[in-house]
């Protein structure tokens, strides 16, 4: 077990992972955390997943070797990618989005319709239609929204043509009856004013980045790795341009980001 003084390790393939680890904060606020975000690589989406996952373990292994005490794939991509390998690999908890944000879907619905939207990588790993498959009465309804993760990158969380936009996506679900959607890309917790705009307050909306948050502070409570009486510290690495990590990262969280160093050993 790895001291508990030591940082809590957050990877993702780019940017949204930053809404993740912006809810570790607001929940864990003693601890420290690393962030890591493969921008030089990224989108993994796209990527033949033996790609994803050998780039993705790359990345792991540098947060693990820094000596982290909790390892969190803030990636849905990268979670489908090497969750397994992930968990056999390194002797510290690895936490990750896809199974808390189904659990809480799978508790919170009334009616057994549950929406998915995330990616088309995401969709087509079916890591989600896997992670609910057995629970009966439960029926997922997926649509990609390939162009959400370029508005809110760009800072664009509102207006007509976002409007437009998420009522072409969110349509199909809407004829399917859910009253649950689970935001299956980390860089959705921005547009959940629009989305609700347009589903209405009858569909609950399922953040994987807030409940993989809540797992983060589970895993650790019942652990014994939480810390306490201590101001967690941000680190932030990035394979890409650390200008353009902090310019996007600052529209993502709302906040200043401490100094970005850049790993060029990972590209």
């Amino acid at each position: 077990m790895r001291d508990v003084d030591a940082p809590i390790g957050i990877f993702d393939s780019g940017f949204g992972g930053l809404t993740v680890a912006r809810a570790v904060w607001d929940q864990l606020s003693a601890e420290d955390t690393v962030y890591l975000g493969d921008t030089a690589r990224a989108p993994y989406g796209p990527l033949p997943i033996s790609e994803a996952r050998e780039y993705a373990l790359e990345c792991l292994d540098h947060l693990y070797e820094m000596g982290v005490k909790a390892l969190v794939i803030a990636c849905n991509t990268a979670s489908a990618a090497v969750l397994r390998d992930a968990r056999e690999r390194y002797d510290v908890p690895v936490i990750e989005v896809i199974l808390p944000a189904a659990r809480r879907a799978v508790r919170v619905t009334k009616s057994g319709q549950v929406g998915l939207i995330c990616t088309v990588g995401t969709a087509m790993s079916q890591s989600y239609d896997d992670a609910m498959a057995a629970v009966p009465g439960v029926r997922l309804h997926t649509a990609p929204c390939p162009m959400f993760v370029e508005y809110v990158e760009r800072g664009v969380t509102g207006g007509p043509e976002l409007l437009m936009m998420a009522t072409a996506y969110l349509t199909p679900l809407q004829q399917a009856g859910i009253d649950t959607l689970i935001l299956g890309c980390t860089h959705y917790p921005l547009l959940t004013g629009v989305l609700s705009y347009v589903l209405g307050d009858e569909v609950t909306l399922v953040s994987s980045s807030e409940e993989c948050a809540k797992e983060v502070y589970r895993t650790l409570t019942t652990g014994g790795l939480a810390r306490s009486g201590h101001t967690g510290e941000r680190q932030f690495l990035t394979t890409g341009n650390p200008d353009r990590f902090s310019g996007i990262g600052r529209r993502l969280i709302g906040a200043s980001l401490d100094e970005v160093v850049q790993l060029s050993t990972l590209r």
